[in-house]
């Protein structure tokens, strides 16, 4: 690479490379740093400009970096990790950005309520997304910190560049219409619903980690999962959809019962949920440590990893998250 002709380099002209490297493309890229299409560009031609290389070979089709791009990019992550670390040192640190998924997901509002309890001089701010999978997205975009989900039923290749920790079983249930057969009972044995067809989110691209959970735990029991419906927004759009199919909804215990609808667990066996922790590989923030020991030492005052004797999770979960427990 020749030599730079500046002897500094704007931070900002490193992060719309990082991000256009990564995206290899410049509107998404644009859209994850939140500026016009024309100024990132205007900033990557200047840093091509005082670099004097060329990083990108620019396509009516692609965008692909340059041997110099390849070789740039590594030393731009090193550089933008020490500028946050500084900031950080300083007492400057942006917001670490935490999905939840959900409202109801308690396990993670506790989680952060300690985490800031640690560290109450850093910002933890919540987001509520829908789905690890959507939620993996914007963590590798560097549009989320972490987030809480099935880290086995993420793909290999988006496992591949994320980090988990372990958090919890988190029994799952049935959310049902209140005049179904099954609402009388307190508990709901998966023998019950064998005739029925349960809906699990398909269709949804964010949550096929769930989906794909509800296939595992259904096979051979006679259940079926409901094919790909609209996606419902809002309690009273779920409320209509729910009435229209009469099909029972997969959930997990802390689901908040909506109108007209009961919450029943699921027992003989016990479907658990695997939940963990998920963040991108190399993530560096002074309030991420702080998130991390607060899931820890949640899951071990609260029992979260206290397997049930009639629990159930798939293989391919208890494989993974062996590793890391």
């Amino acid at each position: 690479m020749p030599a730079p002709h500046a002897r500094h380099l704007d931070p900002r002209l490193l992060a719309a490379f990082v991000a256009v490297a990564e995206e290899l493309h410049f509107t998404r890229a644009a859209s994850r740093l939140y500026v016009a299409q024309q100024a990132l560009s205007r900033d990557v031609r200047r840093l091509e400009r005082e670099l004097g290389a060329e990083l990108f070979v620019r396509t009516t089709r692609q965008v692909t970096l340059t041997a110099d791009g390849e070789r740039l990019l590594p030393h731009a992550r090193r550089a933008l990790e020490a500028q946050d670390e500084l900031l950080a040192a300083f007492g400057h640190a942006r917001p670490l950005l935490v999905d939840l998924n959900s409202p109801g997901l308690t396990t993670g509002r506790s989680v952060l309520l300690r985490a800031r309890e640690l560290v109450p001089e850093q910002e933890i701010m919540a987001r509520y997304e829908s789905g690890l999978t959507g939620a993996a997205a914007e963590l590798l975009a560097g549009r989320l910190d972490a987030s809480f989900g099935r880290f086995a039923g993420l793909e290999p290749a988006l496992r591949g560049r994320l980090d988990h920790q372990f958090v919890r079983y988190e029994p799952m249930a049935i959310v049902l219409p209140e005049d179904h057969r099954l609402a009388p009972l307190p508990a709901v044995p998966l023998a019950g619903l064998a005739g029925e067809t349960v809906y699990a989110g398909a269709g949804n691209p964010r949550t096929p980690e769930w989906t794909d959970l509800a296939h595992l735990l259904f096979a051979g029991r006679g259940i079926a999962v409901a094919p790909p419906a609209p996606l419902a927004v809002g309690v009273e759009e779920f409320e209509r959809l729910m009435a229209k199919t009469g099909h029972p909804v997969l959930a997990v215990v802390g689901f908040p019962a909506l109108p007209h609808t009961v919450v029943r667990p699921l027992v003989d066996p016990v479907p658990l949920s695997p939940v963990s922790l998920v963040w991108r590989k190399g993530l560096v923030h002074p309030a991420f440590e702080a998130v991390r020991r607060a899931a820890a030492e949640l899951a071990r005052t609260e029992g979260w990893l206290r397997r049930p004797e009639t629990g159930w999770i798939p293989a391919i979960d208890e494989a993974i998250n062996s590793v890391h427990h």
